[in-house]
């Protein structure tokens, strides 16, 4: 993997790829922040920011920022997550500068008008309102809320309805100046761009900029046995079983992924061979983690009417048993290293997911390799390191979060 990174006087850094032969290029604003820095009074700032930085600069208004956007073609969009915020576009290489132009605007002098603010507040409101709709979403929000109970990641991305209304512009503001700045973003772009241009374009459009970079507490989770249930009269109910995992960069991390391939992760993973396709009691059903900073989670989901609920959960747990104590196969070890090697590839055949990469890994202090590198580390995972990583990270506590007609006690022999 071949990048280039400059750190512009005023602590901003760009990092690039080039990919030549493409005319588009992805840019990815990446500031570090997300709903683990917010206050208990901030909780949604991070989120509600990245909806309003869209509504209009000083000098531009929300229109005029989505017509340039739109008569170029591009596509411009925005996401947060607990530890970051991203804002992103992806244009002609040619008109790299008036894209970069508009980001520059939007993050550095976003007028935080109050008639735009309170439109905006609602527009928060119903996408909350939305979410807790869906009881997929309900069910992974609770085991997130439920695994990092005490920690700073407890908090939902998306705030609550509380939270939101009480949110006034002095609070948005100054969560904007104390954490948005030059020293606490990234400037990511890939495709279609010569590094120097890529430094004088954003040297152009952020230089000014000033602010340095942001403390985060870090600290590890503790996780408890515990079952957070929303009784609903649903079809089907949603269930996310799962525990403590590790975090962003651990060692062990790609035993851990190949123990995810083989528990859960595709077509030919244990978990959907057994609840799925040999006892048809789940059309989805998956193993996935969460790794951060300081910590992480792994879960398993699974949807199944609320009858074979016992049934689905007890076929759960002791496939967590049997690899905990036995580990994985040759074959699966194989299909899982083959399928990783496959994956890195592909997602390198896209400007928008080097874009990612580049961006999030420079901003989290990550590792920067290569496919060639990760495909040997993914290659000298070895059975026992899988065996040990099951060992440690599949026999609990266990906690689970889930939406059905039923209550916490009905589950609570699953976690014990």
């Amino acid at each position: 993997m071949h990048y280039d990174l400059t750190t512009l006087p005023n602590g901003l850094r760009v990092i690039t790829e080039t990919m030549p032969s493409l005319r588009s290029v992805a840019v990815g604003c990446w500031v570090d922040t997300g709903t683990r820095d917010e206050t208990p009074e901030e909780a949604g700032a991070s989120h509600f920011l990245e909806h309003l930085l869209f509504k209009g600069s000083e000098t531009l208004s929300s229109r005029q920022i989505s017509e340039t956007f739109d008569a170029m073609g591009a596509q411009s969009n925005a996401f947060t997550s607990q530890e970051y915020t991203c804002f992103w576009a992806r244009m002609l290489d040619s008109d790299l500068d008036e894209g970069l132009r508009l980001l520059g605007e939007m993050l550095q002098r976003p007028a935080f008008r109050q008639n735009e603010i309170d439109s905006e507040l609602q527009v928060v409101i119903e996408e909350i309102n939305m979410n807790e709709d869906d009881p997929n979403d309900v069910a992974f929000e609770r085991f997130h809320e439920t695994v990092f109970a005490g920690h700073p990641l407890e908090r939902p991305i998306l705030g609550t309805r509380d939270s939101i209304r009480a949110m006034k512009r002095d609070d948005l503001l100054g969560y904007w100046q104390r954490r948005y700045g030059a020293g606490s973003t990234v400037i990511a772009i890939s495709g279609s761009i010569e590094h120097d241009r890529a430094v004088e374009l954003v040297g152009r459009h952020f230089g000014d900029w000033t602010g340095g970079a942001v403390h985060h507490e870090y600290r590890r989770a503790s996780v408890a046995r515990r079952v957070s249930v929303v009784h609903r009269d649903t079809e089907q109910s949603h269930l996310v079983l799962g525990g403590e995992g590790m975090s962003r960069e651990d060692e062990r991390r790609y035993a851990f992924e190949v123990l995810h391939l083989a528990l859960g992760g595709g077509m030919s993973s244990r978990l959907f061979h057994t609840i799925r396709e040999e006892r048809g009691l789940a059309y989805a059903v998956y193993s996935f983690k969460m790794p951060f900073a300081d910590v992480g989670a792994w879960a398993v989901y699974a949807g199944t009417t609320p009858a074979q609920t016992p049934t689905v959960l007890g076929l759960i747990r002791e496939e967590l048993a049997r690899m905990a104590a036995d580990g994985i196969t040759s074959d699966e070890l194989k299909r899982a290293q083959g399928n990783l090697r496959g994956s890195l590839a592909l997602s390198l055949e896209d400007p928008n997911s080097r874009m990612v990469r580049l961006g999030r890994q420079e901003l989290t202090g990550g590792e920067h390799t290569s496919v060639d590198e990760r495909i040997a580390r993914v290659n000298s995972v070895t059975e026992s390191d899988v065996q040990l990583v099951a060992e440690q990270m599949l026999s609990g506590p266990f906690v689970m979060g889930a939406v059905g007609p039923f209550e916490a006690s009905d589950l609570e022999e699953f976690v014990t």
